[in-house]
């Protein structure tokens, strides 16, 4: 059976929640049998709330190609993201998990209607307390946006994503790799691979990856 692993790891618990990069991939690893081929993996930097999810639609595109199954580590861990379990279910791709190997097209179907009503009512609870808020007196709101804040806001949005997807997961990763001891050129090689490029749209090398090894977000 050929796999195509796909992980993801949070900059803000990497070391605390005992299920970072490493940790995944020997999950990954006890689960292969004899025979099972690994091909390309795809790591995913999540920082915060991120709804965008493009090393997962990579690995789905790269399963396709090659009529490989999408391998997890952790399904469970992945449950309460509504974009992640949304893009499998409608994926068509074959898929399994490690820590749920029964999992279907069924059952994340139904962690995303789970998913879904957790955020309903975290939206009903919001507006409750703003509401509540407001009867007290409260003044809620910016008074002093205005149109034109409003767009240079929209402006530093879309370059702040654009920043985040060329250096802050690409340094993040950096950082995991040194870790494991990878070397630069090595490292370069992984980015070019998985499909990142630098801000100027380039390939990595080994210098452009050192001159991201300690950038901080």
């Amino acid at each position: 059976m050929k796999y195509v692993p796909y992980y993801r790891v949070s900059t803000a618990s990497q070391g605390k929640s005992g299920l970072g990069l490493s940790a995944q991939q020997d999950i990954v690893q006890r689960f292969l049998k004899t025979g099972d081929v690994l091909l390309d993996e795809f790591i995913e930097v999540e920082s915060g709330k991120r709804a965008d999810r493009p090393q997962l639609a990579a690995a789905i595109a790269h399963a396709k190609q090659h009529k490989a199954r999408l391998l997890i580590a952790k399904l469970d861990r992945l449950s309460r993201n509504v974009s992640f379990i949304f893009s499998l279910r409608n994926s068509e791709v074959d898929f399994v998990a490690c820590d749920i190997p029964d999992a279907n097209t069924l059952t994340v179907g139904i962690m995303a209607v789970l998913a879904q009503h957790e955020r309903e009512l975290i939206g009903e609870r919001t507006r409750a307390a703003l509401a509540a808020k407001k009867a007290q007196g409260h003044k809620l709101g910016m008074p002093n946006i205005t149109p034109e804040v409003t767009r240079r806001g929209l402006e530093v949005r879309q370059q702040n994503a654009q920043v985040n997807l060329a250096n802050r997961q690409a340094a993040e990763l950096i950082r995991l790799y040194r870790k494991e001891g990878l070397t630069y050129r090595s490292i370069a090689d992984r980015l070019n691979q998985m499909g990142y490029r630098t801000r100027r749209g380039q390939e990595f090398l080994a210098m452009s990856v050192k001159r991201l090894d300690g950038y901080q977000p």
